[in-house]
């Protein structure tokens, strides 16, 4: 039961496998080319075309390809610098946005003084670091 298609696939492909190329001349002179054969028509063998390259190509195509590997090497350098960039610039500005987001959150703010006591910031010094981080985080982070 399985035989039959499998032999009949085979007999249908067959033809497939020996198919060629065909030339012939027509009655005015004209040369063509087909995959049916015809009266008149003789077949044409096709070998694949294969290039050989003398030493200077093959040195050309060696240099060519040591220079693109060295423009991408080039690039995956910069891309990484550039992604380290963006990476320390988010940091950065995640920081500055937390200090403004702590300042706003209001309470009182000191710094040491030089006996280590501590000295609290006055409203006007507390809205000064606010406009100074805001003005920080809009040239750094937009």
């Amino acid at each position: 039961m399985r035989i039959a298609p499998i032999l009949f696939a085979a007999l249908l492909a067959a033809p497939c496998a020996t198919a060629g190329i065909y030339r012939w001349v027509d009655s005015q002179g004209n040369v063509h080319f087909g995959s049916q054969p015809r009266a008149g028509a003789e077949q044409v063998e096709v070998r694949p075309q294969v290039i050989e390259r003398d030493d200077a190509t093959r040195e050309r195509e060696a240099r060519t390809e040591r220079f693109h590997e060295a423009r991408r090497q080039e690039q995956q350098v910069a891309d990484e610098a550039a992604s380290a960039r963006r990476a320390e610039r988010e940091q950065t500005c995640r920081q500055l946005r937390q200090e403004l987001s702590s300042l706003s959150r209001g309470g009182r703010y000191f710094r040491a003084d030089a006996n280590g006591g501590r000295v609290y910031y006055s409203d006007e010094e507390i809205g000064a670091a606010r406009r100074q981080l805001a003005s920080r985080i809009s040239q750094s982070c937009s």
